[in-house]
């Protein structure tokens, strides 16, 4: 089962420009969520901050007992063996075959003979649709496929946490569909617990189970899908809905007298919410998803601090259906 990863009062800067500040969430453990947020709000700064590979201010990051932030560099180094980080561009070694990228952390990491990590890397190269082309070099095939060997090359040391920066980035609709239900079904496979950095709508709406937003050097929101999705809070209507009128501009946010000339003029009225799409379910003939049961209970425990739109959704969910709130 996946770990459950808490943040506490996470604060990142380089040098005087503050990225985002007193963030504090909790993934839970085996779910997948999503972090939304308009281009340079340092979506990406957060995954790094996650597992240890850059250093915040102040706050901590909790997996499994282990301060990513402030502890020991040989407990974080321990504790980084837990995660795959399959980053925007694959990072693959241009003059490595796929096979020898995928296999490269079975070989920096682990003791294994060459037939246990020849086993492992085609079972990996198997699940991400990859078979038959593991003899390729990375520029010698498709982004998307790059982008699958990065998946398959985060998934060998079987990682009880699976971040990934921005899958979409580059593709096309169809060939981030298919990646939406990938990631699902990895999660049905594996039950780790999963974090998703996307701009990307179509896998916010049909993906996680729980999502976030950061704007303006903060965590507006992080929760059930169906809480966002419902939200009445004018930056997250705007980001789902791709409005012009609200507070995210072109370059960076807008200010306080461009809202209010907005606001005057009914530019930001009748602007509908985005609906509640069905979430992706795993592939036929694989299991089902172990956090479905654990969301449902955790949701149960939370039904009296929900709005009402909120309480909807969920009723209306895939939960509803299998016994949840109604």
């Amino acid at each position: 089962m996946g770990i459950e990863v808490v943040v506490e009062g996470l604060t990142k800067s380089f040098g005087s420009q503050n990225v985002w500040q007193d963030v504090t969430l909790t993934l839970p453990p085996g779910e997948v969520s999503v972090m939304l947020g308009p281009s340079g709000t340092g979506k990406t700064v957060f995954l790094k901050s996650l597992i240890g590979l850059l250093k915040p201010e102040r706050g901590r990051v909790l997996v499994d007992g282990v301060d990513m932030v402030g502890g020991r560099e040989r407990d974080i180094y321990e504790a980084r063996k837990k995660f795959g980080l399959m980053f925007q561009d694959g990072a693959l070694f241009g003059s490595m075959s796929l096979y020898d990228n995928i296999a490269f952390p079975l070989r920096e990491h682990t003791r294994k003979t060459e037939s246990e990590i020849r086993r492992i890397v085609m079972e990996r190269i198997e699940t991400v649709g990859l078979l038959g082309d593991e003899g390729k070099l990375p520029g010698e095939i498709s982004g998307g496929m790059r982008k699958r060997a990065g998946l398959a090359r985060a998934l060998v040391l079987d990682p009880q946490i699976i971040l990934c920066d921005e899958p979409d980035s580059g593709l096309d609709p169809v060939r981030t569909s298919y990646l939406s239900q990938l990631l699902i079904d990895l999660n049905a496979q594996t039950d780790a617990t999963m974090l998703i950095v996307t701009h990307n709508l179509e896998i916010a709406a049909t993906v996680p189970d729980n999502m976030g937003m950061l704007f303006r050097r903060n965590l507006v929101t992080f929760g059930p899908r169906e809480a966002l999705l419902t939200s009445e809070e004018p930056v997250v209507r705007q980001f789902l809905t791709g409005h012009q009128a609200g507070p995210i501009g072109m370059s960076e946010e807008k200010d306080e007298a461009t809202l209010a000339e907005e606001e005057a003029s009914g530019a930001a009225a009748g602007v509908a919410p985005r609906g509640i799409v069905p979430q992706l379910q795993p592939s036929p003939g694989l299991p089902a998803r172990q956090a479905v049961v654990r969301r449902r209970a955790r949701l149960l425990a939370m039904w009296d601090t929900f709005p009402p739109a909120t309480r909807e959704a969920i009723g209306a969910g895939p939960a509803a259906s299998q016994g949840g709130p109604a």
